[in-house]
């Protein structure tokens, strides 16, 4: 384990409570909690799987916050939650069997590319909601990108909402109220997959995830709160601005 003090903990839990109400608003969550986990000396592994652990409690409260615009979706959300659960679980076991060299060369590039994609949310949402077009639904393609979806979520996870709300946007003609329920309970069930293996792979910092857990909760619900009245283009803007810098800063190191 690694040795943290009881400041770094209050800053963790800081970032965990930016990360929910990020989350639960725009996306993008973990570009704040995971360099603040490396920053305080939490090597790049341990942090994305404690931070993996600590994020799961927020995606939860964001399915019971929708939980109405999902009825009548069980019969064909099913082979996607399979999907998810599959891609979440290798993703996960990915990032264990990956060397933490390897996994620190990757990361700037993640970062960035998790930035762009968030930065482009609109633009891509755009694209797929064009006004009267009907999307076809090609059950194998979709369940098959949810599960390539899983596999990037499981390993770093920054920017899979937006990865699912484009894949269930290009193969579905639902609501974007309802796809956007269902981009949560599928982010859900790639987390809790993950969480559920890196419990058990020894590179979770315990002490972090006591802290960081119900903050992450209570950031969601604050964020839930908050989607009404603070502009999610915004924040996004903000998000996307530091994780171009964080990106930056993790290139020069």
């Amino acid at each position: 384990m690694t040795d943290i003090s009881a400041l770094a903990h209050v800053g963790a839990a800081a970032a965990a409570v930016g990360a929910g109400m990020v989350n639960a608003i725009a996306g993008g969550g973990t570009l704040i909690s995971f360099p603040v986990l490396t920053a305080i000396g939490v090597p790049s592994v341990r942090a994305n799987a404690t931070n993996t652990v600590s994020l799961l409690p927020g995606y939860l409260g964001g399915v019971s916050a929708q939980r109405d615009d999902l009825g009548g979706l069980s019969k064909s959300v099913r082979p996607q939650l399979v999907a998810a659960a599959i891609g979440g679980l290798a993703g996960s076991i990915l990032l264990i069997v990956t060397s933490e060299s390897v996994f620190r060369a990757l990361v700037p590039f993640l970062i960035l590319a998790s930035s762009i994609l968030l930065g482009t949310q609109d633009r891509l949402r755009g694209w797929i909601f064009k006004p009267g077009e009907q999307h076809g639904t090609h059950v194998v393609a979709q369940t098959l990108c949810v599960g390539l979806a899983g596999v990037y979520g499981g390993y770093f996870g920054a920017g899979l909402g937006i990865m699912l709300i484009a894949v269930l946007g290009l193969f579905s003609d639902l609501p974007l109220t309802r796809l956007n329920a269902v981009k949560l309970l599928l982010a859900f069930v790639v987390n809790l997959f993950a969480a559920m293996f890196l419990c058990f792979s020894g590179k979770v910092e315990w002490s972090l995830v006591v802290v960081m857990a119900p903050a992450a909760l209570l950031g969601g619900n604050l964020g839930g709160r908050l989607a009404k009245s603070l502009p999610p283009k915004k924040l996004r803007v903000f998000v996307v601005a530091f994780g171009v810098i964080v990106a930056i800063i993790y290139f020069l190191k």
